[in-house]
């Protein structure tokens, strides 16, 4: 805890964010549901990313750079919120898409609004993003910049650390609403966000269970990156309970709910976020969380069930032959 204490954090998040019952939804799928609502997290239109972003904000201030270099696709809700907590801490945002360059709309057109550098690789891999990034960094410090890089999706130890903060804020909110939730369910895509719930899980030895749904990539791959990514958060953080060996089967993720692909709706997802729109008046972005909660229906799991609402509204709006 005291590890947690001192990284370097800067305050961009409203928190604690709401949990609430969602009896209408509830009734209509036969599960008690309650939401945990990180997409008010208050920086910009919000989202789960904002609480990696105030550890990851706060390094690159205690290292003394001047500017942030990440990258995703054009209507990547991580890339507008790391340019936009870039700019409220005074950085410079440079962002890597791939693909070439479209018309602006959802986040896209909100990250002309903060004035982002966005560079393209040209490419229709989203891995180029990887290499796209260090080049630039390599110029920027050329130039005489002082570049942080962060990866996609902020999925890295540190990123992790603002979902172990979170579990402490949660548990205190299942305490006040004595609610015994059987399963915690978020959409898994860089993984950094199951991770820190795993950790932060292990540490309070929680009760439930996490459960992630890969929206990105083989289940597989992401189950080992969530293992790996709690196991360095733990490490970093100087926490009991970590599993070295990496075995842990405390790790669940559950694949199959992907759709056409990545960034691209899907007809389950689609349905499950109706549902929810029209018995809770909670929206849920097409690309990550519409597709967790139709894996929930499908699933039809023993509740009562947290649902993590992580944002990406503006992903609503854009151009559905853009690359989310």
């Amino acid at each position: 805890m005291n590890r947690l204490l001192g990284l370097p954090r800067v305050p961009l998040a409203t928190l604690p964010t709401p949990l609430h019952p969602a009896p209408r939804l509830s009734e209509a799928i036969g599960v008690e549901v309650w939401l945990k609502r990180d997409d008010l997290t208050g920086l910009g239109l919000g989202g789960n990313k904002v609480r990696g972003l105030e550890y990851l904000i706060g390094d690159a201030l205690a290292q003394g750079c001047d500017c942030l270099v990440t990258g995703a696709g054009p209507q990547s809700n991580w890339a507008m919120l790391s340019a936009l907590a870039a700019r409220r801490c005074g950085l410079d945002p440079h962002l890597v898409f791939y693909g070439s360059p479209v018309s602006p709309t959802g986040n896209l057109l909100l990250d002309e609004l903060i004035g982002a550098e966005v560079h393209y690789t040209g490419e229709p891999d989203r891995t180029s993003v990887d290499a796209g990034i260090e080049a630039l960094a390599e110029k920027l410090r050329a130039a005489g910049r002082r570049p942080y890089i962060l990866p996609r999706g902020g999925a890295t130890a540190l990123g992790s650390a603002g979902y172990l903060r979170a579990s402490l804020e949660l548990a205190g909110q299942l305490v006040d609403s004595c609610l015994a939730p059987a399963q915690l369910w978020l959409a898994s895509g860089s993984c950094g966000t199951q991770a820190g719930l795993v950790a932060g899980a292990r540490w309070l030895r929680t009760p439930y269970e996490v459960i992630g749904v890969s929206v990105s990539r083989p289940e597989e791959e992401c189950t080992h990156r969530v293992r790996a990514l709690a196991e360095d958060a733990a490490e970093l953080l100087g926490l009991p309970g970590n599993d070295p060996t990496g075995t842990a089967e405390d790790v669940t993720v559950l694949g199959g709910h992907i759709g056409p692909g990545y960034g691209k709706p899907s007809e389950e997802g689609a349905a499950a976020a109706e549902l929810v729109a029209r018995t809770e008046g909670v929206f849920l972005d097409p690309v990550f969380a519409a597709k967790a909660m139709g894996a929930l229906l499908r699933s039809a799991p023993a509740g009562p069930v947290v649902f993590l609402v992580s944002g990406g509204t503006p992903t609503l709006f854009a151009a559905r032959k853009e690359s989310m």
